[in-house]
Formats: C-alpha cells, structure tokens, sequence
C-alpha cells in the first residue's frame, strides 16, 4: 500500500500505459481520477477499478481548467500527477507529415505538460508537497527514423520534466519521467506503419532483452517514482526499455 491516502490523476487512462498505471496505483492504495478523451472506455475501465473518472481532451485549456475544479472541488487535494496522455503521427518522412498532425502531436504530448503546470503546480508549491510523473519515451533519448517529430515531442518532455524539477526543488515538489519502449498498447501499430509479423519482429531486434513493454512494467516503474520511496529522485527519465538505450 505504497499510495495509501495519496489522490492521484492519471491522464490517458482509459487504455494502454494510463490503465497499466492506474491498476497498480489501486493497488497500492491511491485514489484516483481517470481522465481520457474516450468517454464510453474511460467509464468501463474506471468502473472496473472503483476508481473516479472525468472526460477530458488534455490538449485544450478549457478542459484542463474544467479537471482543475473539479479534482479539487472533490479532494481538495492532489498529490500525485502522471502526464501519460499521448499520440503519434504514422511513420513518414519529416517533410511529409502535415501542420495539423504536427500541431496535434505537440498539443497531446507537450502542451498538455504547460497545462498540468499552469494549473496544479500552484497549489502543490503552496502547500509544499506533490509528485509530476511525465511519460517520455525512448523515441525522445534514441529517435527512431520516421517519427521525426514525435521524437521531438518525447525529447521535449524529457527537457521540460528537468527544468520543473529545478525550479520546484525548492517547493519540495518532485518532477520525474519514464522513458517506456515500444508497448503492447493501442499505438503500437502506429509506431511500426502497421501490425505484421515482419514489423513486429523488426522493432523486437531493436530490444535487447527481447520483448515489448507492457502497462504492468510501466505501473511499477511509475508507482515507485511517485512513492515517498522515491523522496530524493526528482529531474531524471528512467528508461524502461529493456536495454534499447544502451
């Protein structure tokens, strides 16, 4: 019960990494709001865990505004903040991706950061306390050729996670990452242009210890950084790669 008492949100929730999360974090005691884009997912998903949920596009500041006041109309508080919500372009050379889906990617996997600070890291450096958690990805330590610009949207966070740290240090605020591999999760097909057997076996050679990430490892990766276990950690991106990075 390493969250015992801890009020947590967790975007991205519905599916893939953000549900992977979210299951280890009611195990460990959390109280939880699940927030997603999908409504009907997010219900089942949050249903299933006896955990709370609010609909939201992590992109847009209303929304973001709208999850503010209701998180604290309901908690008062907010310990915990896990930035997981993201999306891709498909594979395609850099010059050929469209503004709309470069402005989509930043918007979902950077400026959904921006608001998570424009809102709650005043109320956590007021009463000295809280935990940011930004899932990163190794696309952003290790771009892969073809997801040009969501690599840089990793490398981003990545950046953004350690200049938080810094400055919030002083608030005793910590502000970590993780780096996943490639995961079994709905953007998988994305990432690799398509789901063959050939295609899967390609992005496996890249992984030295010979398998792709699932929500589970990304959950007790996350439960640790965000535990009191982890009180000295702040600014880092620990790699869940299973040897990619090296």
């Amino acid at each position: 019960m390493r969250l015992k008492n801890k009020i947590a949100i967790i975007t991205g929730a519905a599916s893939g990494f953000g549900k992977g999360i979210a299951e280890k974090f009611t195990k460990e005691g959390a109280k939880i709001i699940m927030v997603d884009i999908n409504p009907r997912l997010l219900k089942k998903v949050s249903n299933n865990l006896s955990q709370d949920y609010f609909v939201a596009d992590v992109s847009k500041n209303s929304s973001f505004k709208s999850l503010f006041k209701y998180a604290y109309k309901k908690y008062n508080q907010i310990d915990i903040f896990v930035n997981n919500a993201g999306i891709t372009h498909k594979p395609k050379f850099m010059e050929i991706v469209t503004e709309k889906e470069f402005d989509k990617v930043f918007s979902v996997n950077s400026k959904s950061v921006y608001f998570c600070a424009k809102y709650f890291v005043p109320k956590m450096k007021k009463v000295k306390r809280g935990v940011i958690l930004n899932v990163a990805s190794t696309a952003g330590l290790s771009p892969r050729p073809k997801l040009n610009w969501y690599n840089a949207s990793k490398g981003w966070m990545i950046t953004a996670t350690k200049a938080m740290a810094i400055e919030l240090a002083p608030y005793k605020v910590r502000v970590n990452a993780i780096a996943p591999v490639a995961g079994i999760t709905p953007l998988l097909k994305s990432f690799m242009g398509g789901n063959t057997t050939k295609k899967k076996q390609a992005f496996l050679s890249t992984i030295p210890i010979g398998r792709f990430s699932t929500p589970q490892d990304m959950g007790n990766a996350v439960c640790f950084l965000c535990s009191d276990e982890a009180s000295m950690i702040t600014g880092i991106t620990l790699e869940v790669d299973g040897g990619r990075c090296i």
